[in-house]
């Protein structure tokens, strides 16, 4: 019977090399007492012989003591074995779930941005929660439970040959059967299992969607929609699943077939040198029970080698993530940030998304220390300047420099450790208010953190909050309105005191009220630094040092509020639609 395919055992190889091997000393006690309780077995079915032998047949009564106490060390041995085994083993499985799953996290963060849009959220998590607890679940079924039944047949095996050798051949009869087919039904449950695994990200994917997007869902009505669409996934995740678990049970299946002919063939054959007295009673009881023990973990081994591929299907997907690596990736030897606070210049600056171009020789010059504002049409390429500053994506052509450094050849951590960013849907997690402005920084001067509540005009809603700054904001911030989470988000870039300032859209979507605040604190937070901004809202960024106007992927003009509003069309075109449209309210 074959339990693994090539691929399965480089799969092995794999996981023993990343994970297994530095717990080989709790691995190595775990098959130890594995071992022992497998072992009992071969001395259970060699009980057997002088219990009939002795005490039955020979009516020995001064063997029955010895033998029924050795019956209860066996069991009293499988039992303390079976115990310690399954705890160590249970800690190493835990152990290395939880590495797998900490490195997932950490490697699929540092993967470009390319690969996040093309794998939605839903997709990641059913790779870090699915593929990796697939493996959780067969782990024990695969260490404990065939590792035990390996060493199990082994000594019953060596009992039955011991007895007698063609006995064992005649037992082992139907075995030839197993093989052709138990290497198909094997081949067809990792690849269902992996399309099982493809639906289930589907469903993860779709979840996602929906939740996050309750409010829409709700306003447009697509309750029955999106619940048609939910379970047109879920009939298919049936279907897969189903034909997985077919060829998961045929295999042992075929073993029960094979044990059926085996014992078939011994009690023909045996029979004979029984009744001739070739051969005893306590022989044949011996040899019945190590076979009739043998055939379960057979049995067993067959069920795990089903449950393996599912596995394998899990571990191969994980492997192929971490196989991945970003193309954008620091330089082997980045030159150092610059000092102070630095201009950003872009000199004609190429970039396409596919087919799509971005931006179109784009240049210009944000000046150290003063505000620089982006202006122009949806689809300019405002927001792709910001990205190319962070190099979330790297230019075709052209260079992106920062204080005199172009962007590619600064150390990757170091160069966005310059930003503080400000955008219009402010990112705040399912924490406390205080972890949303620190960020995990532990070493944050309290005065410091007062200030910048204080400057961010977060101070004004604290004490409205049940426990201040330890108070829960909700999922994606809910507990907060629009403009508190604006507010909280300048208080971090505040607190983070970066020479650059990125603001996309911040204050976009608050009301005139939530706006002023927010833009009063904003005008505190890039004094001194360099400021670019991103605006629909010509009226937030008039009093720009300079305003840079973006047309199709290239810089059309620059200069100030009204000389552009003097000379540019699509400036002053912009103007004029967001003048009328306040005169039609």
């Amino acid at each position: 019977m074959t339990t693994e395919t090539p691929g399965a055992r480089i799969l092995l190889v794999w996981l023993w090399r990343q994970y297994l091997s530095k717990h080989w000393k709790l691995l190595a006690l775990g098959m130890f007492f594995m071992s022992l309780e497998g072992s009992m077995f071969g001395f259970l079915s060699y009980m057997m012989k002088p219990m009939f032998d002795s005490v039955f047949v020979g009516g020995n009564s001064g063997a029955i003591g010895w033998v029924a106490l050795a019956f209860f060390g066996i069991f009293l041995i499988r039992g303390m074995a079976s115990m310690v085994q399954k705890v160590v083993l249970t800690r190493i499985s835990q152990l290395t779930v939880a590495d797998i799953r900490a490195d997932l996290v950490s490697h699929l963060m540092r993967l470009d941005g390319s690969f996040h849009q093309t794998h939605p959220p839903g997709y990641v998590m059913q790779r870090i929660e699915g593929d990796v607890g697939s493996i959780n679940k067969v782990w024990r079924t695969i260490i404990t439970g065939a590792g035990r039944d390996v060493i199990a047949l082994i000594a019953l095996f060596a009992v039955a040959l011991g007895i007698d050798w063609r006995w064992t051949l005649v037992a082992l009869i139907g075995t030839p059967l197993l093989v052709g087919p138990s290497i198909l039904l094997q081949r067809s449950v990792r690849r269902n299992s992996r399309l099982a695994r493809d639906v289930a990200a589907g469903l993860s994917t779709r979840l996602n969607e929906i939740f996050h997007g309750i409010v829409a869902v709700k306003l447009n009505g697509l309750e029955s929609y999106q619940s048609k669409r939910y379970a047109k996934l879920t009939k298919e995740r049936i279907r897969v699943e189903i034909r997985a678990s077919i060829g998961q049970a045929a295999i042992p299946g075929l073993i029960d077939i094979m044990s059926g002919l085996g014992f078939m063939g011994v009690l023909i054959y045996g029979a004979s040198e029984i009744m001739s007295g070739a051969k005893t009673v306590g022989d044949f009881m011996a040899f019945f029970t190590a076979i009739g023990l043998a055939f379960e973990p057979l049995r067993r081994l067959g069920a795990v080698s089903g449950t393996w591929q599912v596995a394998a299907a899990g571990i191969e997907r994980i492997k192929e993530l971490l196989a991945m690596r970003p193309q954008l990736a620091s330089p082997a030897n980045p030159r150092p940030i610059p000092e102070g606070v630095p201009e950003i210049r872009l000199e004609n600056v190429c970039l396409s998304y596919g087919d799509t171009q971005v931006l179109r020789g784009a240049s210009f010059v944000a000046e150290a220390g003063k505000t620089t504002a982006l202006v122009g049409p949806s689809g300019a390429g405002k927001s792709t300047v910001f990205n190319l500053l962070s190099r979330l994506v790297d230019a075709d052509s052209g260079v992106v420099s920062i204080g005199g450094v172009p962007v590619p050849e600064m150390d990757l951590v170091a160069l966005r450790g310059m930003f503080s960013v400000v955008s219009q849907e402010a990112m705040l997690f399912d924490d406390s208010l205080r972890e949303n402005i620190l960020l995990g920084e532990t070493d944050v001067d309290e005065d410091a953190l007062n200030r910048a509540l204080d400057a961010a005009h977060v101070t004004d809603f604290l004490p409205r909050l049940s426990n201040g700054l330890d108070s829960p904001v909700g999922p994606r911030g809910s507990n907060l309105s629009g403009g508190q989470r604006q507010r909280v988000a300048i208080a971090r870039a505040l607190l983070r005191n970066k020479p650059i300032l990125l603001l996309d859209e911040a204050t976009s979507a608050l009301d005139a009220q939530s706006e002023a605040i927010v833009q009063e604190a904003l005008d505190r937070l890039s004094h001194g630094r360099t400021t670019l901004v991103i605006a629909h809202r010509l009226s937030t960024v008039r009093n720009a040092d300079r305003i840079v106007v973006m047309d199709q992927g290239q810089v059309v003009d620059m200069g100030t509020h009204e000389e552009l509003l003097a000379r540019c069309d699509t400036y002053a075109d912009l103007h004029r639609l967001q003048f009328d449209t306040k005169v039609s309210e």
